[in-house]
């Protein structure tokens, strides 16, 4: 029987253990690494899974997930040098670390993959870009294809391609939050109930998705169906430009991107 260690029990942490479960993993196949007692009591209780210490869940599996942040990233590889399995898969969701770091701070020739899942994996709708180490083949990223999509869809690319990744999806669902948050606080402006604003916001969002996955339409082509000459889409969207957030957002993957940089080294 293959055994999962997740070794952060933060949120993607937990989101991936209740996802692993949904897809019909047993929770005898699964351990958790959870430093705070009460928290892995928590968890034990509403999921049915060992909870223990780093050292031992390393030891105990076949595949170990390192969900923890990327400043944590050298003290846990540290820890668990010496305990994880030889023939193990080790896979990192933390952003902006290398699957050089990893390697080097794991024992030689230990298979590495890099991932960036994003948060819509809470409820099984997330997209995860993938990257292999340079010991991993065809069947470590296979398993780890397995793992990322219990919570959603996965891709995968080259590594070089993981901090433009970040910009984009990692910290995408930020930007979509921030737009919906001010399509909300316009529409009180103009003078709606917020919960009137928030319902027409969320669900326009929503529907805007599936719409651009449904189809698979350029956004460009669905933007045009919406926008009448001289209507109020295009006043909308004049303003838009007239205020450079076209150029605002690529400015602000930019800084994602070379924050993730940052982080990974």
């Amino acid at each position: 029987m293959s055994v999962i260690a997740i070794l952060g029990a933060g949120v993607m942490g937990e989101t991936l253990l209740s996802g692993l479960l949904r897809a019909g993993r047993g929770p005898e196949q699964i351990v958790i690494a959870e430093r705070r007692e009460e928290r892995g009591a928590e968890l034990t209780e509403r999921y049915g899974v060992a909870v223990m210490g780093n050292t031992e869940a390393a030891a105990a599996a076949d595949t170990v997930a390192l969900v923890v942040k990327p400043q944590d990233m050298a003290a846990v590889l540290a820890e668990i040098h010496d305990y994880v399995r030889p023939g193990a898969l080790v896979i990192s969701l933390a952003a902006g670390i290398t699957t050089g770091f990893l390697e080097t701070g794991l024992p030689a020739g230990t298979a590495v993959v890099r991932v960036m899942p994003n948060t819509p994996a809470l409820v099984d709708e997330g997209i995860s870009a993938i990257s292999p180490g340079s010991t991993c083949d065809e069947r470590h990223l296979l398993e780890a294809e397995s793992l990322m999509r219990a919570v959603g869809q996965v891709i995968r690319v080259p590594e070089k391609q993981q901090d433009a990744v970040t910009a984009i999806s990692g910290s995408g669902p930020a930007y979509l939050f921030f737009v919906v948050e001010s399509m909300i606080e316009a529409g009180v402006h103009l003078g709606l109930p917020r919960t009137t604003a928030t319902q027409l916001a969320v669900q326009t969002a929503y529907g805007s998705a599936k719409l651009l996955r449904d189809t698979a339409q350029h956004p460009t082509v669905l933007r045009e169906q919406v926008t009448s000459p001289g209507g109020t889409t295009a006043a909308a969207l004049r303003k838009l430009e007239a205020h450079s957030v076209r150029a605002a957002f690529l400015a602000a993957l930019e800084a994602a991107r070379d924050r993730s940089r940052e982080l990974g080294s």
